[in-house]
């Protein structure tokens, strides 16, 4: 299978620079896999797709404000950082721009001195551990100083830092947001539930990896990145209480789904877990535990569209995406949604 079978022109002007006013007012396609048959909605019609005694899961990772604006403690030149991944209180996986300044021993200043960080090493891939020097707690001081790690198609200013974080995030560790949660209020979600549909809750702290392209020219030659998840006994007992009784379970993002996927067994039972997973889904995968799909559209020849292809099929998925096109959805972080179910 090709990378360029999951291409698709897309026009600049349809890749959504800031979020609505209104979170559940974006549009909604709804694509039903059995029939082919496309609805053009409302994200808050959403409720009308969902039946009692069906699940949603959602994920509740929040996004860490990851990224520093700082400058070399002896010349003071300007330089990036963006936290990746925390090693233990004080170090951190980091990439650095620009990079050829960030030498072992170097030392760099943040805001008025809070933050100060040490590069202790160079990997393979050219990240840097850091060690931070501050006082206090470090995600107060982060909260403080650090910028939102927005996604490189997004080159406007969020004013709003809120903007990228779901209304229920809780677990902070992302590197950037659940996209397809930002559509849901706390409104809508409490109509939700009122209608007999159970919410239930899982992590998976998205890493940048997302972000990067698939440069291999077949599928199956992609080596995917790793994240982690936690998936606690509540929710499996709410999604295993689901799946007997018969109703669907709804994964809310490619993260929920992928988090799903990873730990469900051939029966589609879930157990309390916890770990890290490399999950890569494309046509192809059969899925063991998800029934349907919240998903926003995403970047051509991506490891996320290729998902949505698997879970409904290729030739759907980009008929329903030169639709999008045609039709001037929004896309990708700030843009609009999908229902597949």
């Amino acid at each position: 299978m090709k990378v360029k079978d999951f291409n698709f022109n897309l026009p600049k002007e349809l890749i959504a620079q800031h979020p609505l006013q209104k979170r559940d007012e974006s549009r909604l396609m709804v694509v039903n896999k059995t029939s082919s048959e496309i609805e053009h909605k409302v994200f808050k019609d959403i409720i009308d797709y969902l039946n009692p005694g069906d699940c949603l899961v959602l994920n509740d990772t929040r996004v860490l404000p990851a990224r520093l604006i700082g400058m070399k403690e002896d010349t003071g030149g300007k330089m990036e950082f963006l936290l990746l991944k925390r090693i233990d209180v004080n170090h951190w996986e980091t990439l650095v721009k620009p990079g050829k300044k960030a030498k072992i021993g170097t030392w760099f200043v943040f805001g008025d001195g809070q933050l100060r960080a040490q590069v202790i090493s160079v990997s393979e891939g050219g990240s840097r551990i850091v060690k931070f020097e501050f006082e206090g707690i470090f995600e107060e001081v982060l909260d403080k100083l650090g910028e939102m790690p927005l996604p490189p198609y997004i080159t406007e200013k969020l004013e709003d830092k809120e903007r990228y974080q779901t209304v229920f995030s809780k677990q902070i560790g992302s590197a950037a947001a659940p996209t397809a949660g930002l559509h849901f209020t706390e409104d809508l979600l409490i109509q939700i539930k009122a209608k007999g549909v159970k919410i239930a809750f899982v992590t998976l702290h998205i890493g940048l990896g997302t972000f990067r392209p698939v440069k291999a020219e077949k599928v199956e030659d992609h080596e995917m990145h790793s994240e982690y998840y936690v998936l606690n006994k509540q929710t499996a007992d709410v999604i295993n209480d689901t799946k007997e009784k018969g109703g669907r379970i709804i994964a809310v993002g490619t993260t929920s789904n992928r988090t799903l996927e990873s730990i469900a067994n051939e029966n589609g039972r879930v157990e309390e877990k916890s770990g890290w997973t490399d999950i890569f889904i494309y046509p192809g995968y059969k899925f063991k535990i998800v029934d349907a799909l919240i998903t926003n559209f995403h970047l051509p020849e991506s490891t996320l569209i290729m998902l949505v292809s698997a879970f409904a099929s290729r030739d759907l998925v980009m008929g329903a995406y030169d639709m999008a096109v045609k039709e001037k959805y929004r896309f990708f972080s700030f843009g609009d949604a999908m229902f597949l179910y």
